[in-house]
């Protein structure tokens, strides 16, 4: 089967004109079929108090109520989506912009309300991975905004971490799939004050050890569930990684 390499970029490397720059460019040299995957939650947060809109967060997660979905929309979706795409298209990469709802390639549900309402937030249902294994086999680059949608008119805010992936575990019956997550840290640090302390190397039961040690905490948890879930469903390797390190074979590998 064929290569493809999914990577994932947060907000802070988006929101930074030069790193995002930097970014495209290393990963228009990735041999191969690819596709990104991308967040934006800082643009959405200053958008958002310009226009007089309350942001709501719970645990660092954000309540979507009905004023904030139709930023996130034009932010995710327009905004930012269509700088990626426009600054791939000046490096000769024939690249396309989708939320969940174009081509329905991500179906989502709504979350359900337990300790708390989080509003239009959706959670990853199906990824329609014949439609992007067409456009990826035309050499198109799909550009994913963390917008779902569930098949009922509704749009959803979705973590761009599952949506990751989950696109990576539904493309695994046509590609060998390789997933970076690529973020301004070098990989999963032992140390979060020291960044040359890489953990080269994390399995499922390196992992425990590391989370009951408390090594590994926070937001690093739900990304390396994820990993671990991708590895399961037949995902290659998953790599979190510095940005500037996408090519070089540096970072925490995940198998």
């Amino acid at each position: 089967m064929n290569q493809l390499t999914i990577v994932k970029v947060g907000g802070k490397i988006v929101e930074d004109p030069e790193a995002l720059k930097s970014l495209l460019k290393d990963f228009s040299l990735i041999a191969g079929h690819k596709l990104l995957v991308h967040g934006g939650g800082r643009s959405t947060t200053q958008i958002a108090e310009k226009l007089g809109i309350e942001n709501k967060m719970v645990d660092g997660r954000r309540i979507t109520d009905e004023e904030t979905l139709k930023v996130v929309t034009m932010v995710y979706g327009g905004l930012v989506n269509k700088n990626i795409v426009a600054q791939l298209q000046a490096l000769n990469l024939d690249a396309i912009g989708l939320t969940g709802a174009d081509l329905n390639v991500m179906l989502a549900v709504k979350r359900p309300v337990k300790d708390v309402d989080y509003g239009f937030v959706g959670d990853m249902k199906e990824v329609n991975g014949p439609a992007l294994s067409d456009l990826l086999n035309q050499n198109y680059i799909p550009v994913l905004a963390p917008i779902t949608h569930d098949g009922k008119g509704q749009l959803l805010n979705t973590n761009a971490d599952t949506i990751a992936g989950e696109t990576a575990k539904a493309l695994t019956y046509d590609f060998n799939v390789r997933l970076i997550y690529c973020f301004e840290k070098r990989g999963v640090l032992k140390d979060e004050n020291d960044d040359d302390s890489v953990i080269p190397f994390i399995d499922n039961e390196l992992f425990q050890q590391y989370k009951e040690a408390g090594i590994i905490t926070g937001g690093m948890i739900p990304k390396l569930q994820n990993a671990f879930q991708a590895i399961r469903s037949g995902v290659k390797e998953v790599i979190i990684t510095r940005a500037s390190d996408i090519n070089t074979g540096k970072g925490t590998f995940i198998r």
